[in-house]
């Protein structure tokens, strides 16, 4: 009797906006060993802000659904617990918190409690930021959303695909985002000139949102939302255009949900800006200079930001800039939504053709480009052994 051999496994590549997309563009050869290789960051500062503030505002969202808790909340006794709840989970995961930035009572062995916070705690630039989201967000997002934390999928075919190098014909796309519905956005909006709610504000006086619900057949319609721990960025960074395709890629997912409503825009909120950094503001004064600053801007935050330096005081700007700095409405548009969709194929045609290199022999330097920017150099644990030419070597420390 002849015994049929066993087929090999067929496996689709599973690819995510943030891990990958955004990842590999920053750089492809700290994509490789850090998403690939499983070689973690010795200071992922930016990836913890990022997951640390994405998961305030989930739990946050949680705590207000169930007991309405009313706003503002006070950070020791409402907030200080939810960061609390997500530094553990983060540290469980293998990212701790930079020590300059936040304080933790997680540490293996500490005697420390909640109790022993202070207010000077409080001002550490994690727990600012924590807790100006939830005041300055939360009364106006948390009626809004419908569905919190929705893994959304889908499939595409392999750009590129040869069937005697590639690993699969499809490849997967998967995101997670919350979703604000036509519905409580409706029931949250006293009248069209007078609005209790910033976020309906700022939507109602966006044209292409007003031309995007005035083309959809009927009343119901969804706006995805993303968080991101970060500084708005310049509009001539290339950064400003991937977060833009990454949410016109969320509106084709969520598209292919059974239970999915047209989307007719997406909400960026860069929660960095409620508490800028010494080096936001630099970098503020510097759009200001190149006239990229994408936002008007009064007189008095004009002057505040041009005119500071570090040897001053830190500048209090107004909380209208901070709102309009915070959030970033996306058109969502079916032709652009298409672009998106080739260069996320590119993306990926680039990630696997990388993979197949390697996987036939080539040296991991020489399969992978090493092009970042400086700052994203000066910050990479690879940098000394790095094939990028643009490092300089000022940046280099000898242990």
């Amino acid at each position: 009797m002849k015994l049929s051999t066993k087929s090999d496994n067929y496996i689709i590549p599973e690819y995510s906006l943030t891990g990958d997309l955004l990842s590999f563009l920053t750089c492809n050869l700290q994509y490789r060993y850090q998403n690939k290789g499983t070689l973690p960051p010795s200071m992922p500062i930016q990836l913890w802000f990022g997951e640390f503030i994405h998961g305030v505002m989930e739990e946050a969202y949680l705590k207000w659904d169930n007991k309405k808790t009313q706003f503002p909340w006070d950070w020791k006794s409402d907030v200080r617990p939810i960061e609390d709840m997500i530094d553990l989970r983060l540290q469980v995961s293998g990212l701790y918190p930079p020590k300059d930035h936040f304080f933790t009572t997680n540490t293996p062995g500490s005697v420390l409690s909640s109790e022993d916070l202070t207010e000077a705690d409080h001002k550490k630039l994690a727990s600012a930021r924590a807790h100006e989201a939830i005041n300055i967000w939360g009364p106006h997002l948390f009626p809004l959303i419908d569905s919190a934390e929705i893994l959304i999928k889908g499939i595409r075919e392999m750009p590129n695909y040869d069937k005697n190098r590639s690993r699969s014909d499809y490849y997967g796309i998967n995101g997670i985002v919350d979703v604000l519905s036509s519905s409580k956005i409706i029931r949250n909006q006293t009248s069209l000139d007078d609005y209790n709610n910033k976020i309906i504000e700022f939507l109602m006086k966006d044209s292409n949102f007003q031309k995007n619900i005035k083309e959809i057949q009927g009343d119901d319609y969804e706006i995805i939302i993303d968080y991101k721990g970060m500084k708005r960025p310049s509009t001539e960074d290339i950064t400003w255009e991937h977060h833009k395709q990454q949410i016109l890629t969320y509106a084709w997912l969520r598209s292919k949900q059974e239970d999915a409503k047209p989307v007719v825009a997406g909400i960026i909120f860069y929660l960095n800006e409620l508490v800028p950094s010494y080096e936001d503001l630099q970098s503020m004064q510097i759009e200001l200079q190149n006239e990229t600053f994408d936002i008007d801007i009064s007189e008095d935050d004009f002057d505040k930001i041009i005119n500071w330096d570090e040897s001053k005081e830190y500048p209090i700007l107004s909380d209208e800039l901070k709102q309009k700095r915070s959030i970033r409405i996306i058109n969502i548009d079916q032709k652009e939504i298409n672009g998106a969709l080739d260069k996320f194929d590119s993306v990926v045609s680039d990630i696997e053709d990388s993979l197949i290199k390697e996987r036939e022999g080539c040296k991991i330097k020489d399969a992978w480009k090493a092009e970042a920017e400086e700052r994203t150099c000066t910050a990479c644990d690879f940098r000394s052994f790095c094939t990028n030419k643009n490092i300089k070597m000022k940046n280099f420390k000898v242990p």
